[in-house]
């Protein structure tokens, strides 16, 4: 019985993905085709995964899902989001430093930050501030389909002038209504005591969905949430990252290393020119922040060359698990799609990815990390034949563990003119808009997690999707309180209404009881 539930849950939301389609399509759409951006129009007529994203954020009611996907899309065309680009929003905007994606907090999401001391209010600039925010959110939806984002408000120094609430409105929309599923939690942190009647009409703002992801912390209150790796010195963490533009901020291969240095890999001028191409790359690859003065970063890489390679390659493949999930690229499909799962057990610290060239050229591929200190990639740079696959061993090194912030970066660039061209030359050769990036995340299993941190502790992760399903249940009582609320006051209106109705009619009533005594009184 319990195998049947999932599988009817499953055709359930089917049914009311197609459910929206239509009603989207017929009520919608109907009164004019150009209501919408075509580009928006087709993603919802296409991507299942993005229906399902409003469809969950609105508590699987298909008539709120409906109204949600309208805001979204009309906003999306009033602001011209599918064009916004980095040559779109005045340069000045990008220089201040108030709004930057930077670090992960400790479940893995990337952590989006809002200076608030650096906001002034100003209504000339507001159009620009929220295609500021807007941008942002796009590029990381681009980078990192399906991964939401803890929002952070450093309110450190700020005061009220700092205070736009018709910005923070917005900033709220765009969680609430704009990008379903975006929002893992909102931390306001280290709020002045002057601001909290502000805060409560914001809170007022806010959804049944996005009140309990709402948090405030101290300094000392902040670390439960972000590890001191991640939080600048100023709220107790050791992470001395500087804000500059530009160019665009990219950290995501500028994480801390070892305390030993920089580990080499087997040839040590591979490693050096590894390290030259990771600083080219940070400019075209994920979408965080630069520091003030670049760290080198050594990545492990290395080509595939001799039969014996070839050997190796095929020893490690064995008792290494099969990715179940496949992403079809421009220039290879890469499985797994999404993520590298890693464990405690001895075949779950190696991870498989498998390349396959779609294309009829030679296809160059390199792998870059973010944790090259903990992973060993083999091979980490080589080329793919047309219609031939490739097999990527990804382990863990010594006794690292994985963490939900490491991430890989697959990088493949069609060889037209194949000859003896060496792969070092070619990636210096050639054009960045040429090459296709596909990124991989990690997903830590249970047992390490348990593995890793003391039993007190463990207890409280077997409980976790306890309270994430109380979360979700606290959600839907809070929204159907909503709605009986709002029905109660109604009735409440209409037993006024009624109330006055009868008193009115009882003053009527005395009314022409005292006109009938007068009239029979003799005269």
């Amino acid at each position: 019985m319990a195998e049947h539930e999932p599988q009817q849950g499953e055709q359930d939301l089917e049914k009311k993905i197609v459910e929206i389609r239509q009603r989207f399509k017929n009520e919608l759409l109907k009164d004019s085709t150009d209501k919408y951006d075509s580009r928006d129009v087709e993603r919802i007529e296409q991507e299942d995964a993005l229906v399902e994203a409003y469809l969950t954020w609105r508590l699987y009611v298909v008539d709120d899902t409906l109204k949600m996907i309208d805001e979204s899309l009309l906003w999306r065309k009033e602001f011209g989001i599918n064009d916004v680009s980095e040559g779109t929003i005045p340069r000045w905007m990008f220089e201040s430093g108030a709004v930057f994606l930077h670090g992960y907090d400790r479940e893995g999401n990337k952590l989006f930050w809002f200076k608030v001391k650096l906001h002034i209010k100003d209504a000339k600039t507001v159009v620009d501030k929220k295609k500021y925010v807007a941008f942002w959110l796009e590029r990381y939806a681009k980078k990192e389909p399906g991964m939401p984002l803890t929002v952070v408000f450093d309110m450190t120094e700020s005061g009220l002038s700092n205070i736009d609430m018709d910005f923070v409105k917005y900033v709220i929309n765009c969680f609430k209504v704009y990008y379903p599923k975006f929002l893992s939690k909102m931390i306001i942190v280290e709020m002045p005591w002057i601001m909290n009647a502000a805060w409560k009409i914001i809170k007022s703002w806010l959804g049944p969905e996005a009140i309990a992801k709402l948090k405030f912390a101290t300094k000392a209150e902040i670390h439960t949430y972000i590890g001191a790796e991640h939080l600048p010195p100023h709220l107790g963490g050791s992470d001395h990252f500087k804000y500059t533009y530009p160019p665009l901020p990219d950290d995501d291969f500028q994480t801390p290393l070892c305390e030993n240095g920089p580990m080499a890999g087997e040839d040590d001028a591979e490693s050096k020119e590894g390290e030259m191409e990771s600083r080219d790359a940070l400019e075209s690859s994920f979408n965080s922040e630069i520091v003030a003065k670049p760290k080198k970063v050594n990545f492990l890489e290395e080509s595939l060359r001799s039969e014996d390679g070839e050997r190796d390659t095929n020893v490690r493949v064995k008792g290494v698990r099969k990715p179940l999930t496949t992403f079809k690229g421009l220039l290879l499909d890469v499985s797994p799609s999404e993520e590298l799962s890693f464990g405690s057990g001895e075949n779950e610290k190696k991870c498989l990815i498998i390349l396959s060239n779609v294309t009829k050229n030679q296809v160059a591929f390199k792998v870059r990390t973010t944790a090259p200190e903990k992973y060993r990639v083999k091979p980490s740079s080589s080329s793919c034949e047309p219609g031939a696959s490739v097999d990527i061993v990804v382990s863990l090194h010594g006794g690292s563990q994985a963490s939900p912030q490491d991430r890989f970066l697959i990088m493949a660039a069609e060889m037209e003119n194949t000859g003896s061209q060496e792969l070092t030359q070619f990636w210096k050769d050639v054009q960045k808009n040429k090459i296709m990036e596909h990124r991989l995340r990690c997903h830590v299993l249970d047992s390490v997690k348990s593995a890793a941190v003391p039993h007190r502790d463990s207890l409280g992760e077997t409980s976790t999707n306890g309270q994430q399903e109380l979360s979700t249940t606290l959600m839907r009582v809070m929204a159907c309180n909503s709605r009986l609320e709002q029905k109660m006051n109604s009735c409440l209106w209409v037993q006024k209404v009624l109330t006055g109705l009868v008193l009115v009619l009882l003053a009527l009533n005395l009314l022409c009881l005292y006109l009938l005594g007068t009239a029979q009184r003799p005269s």
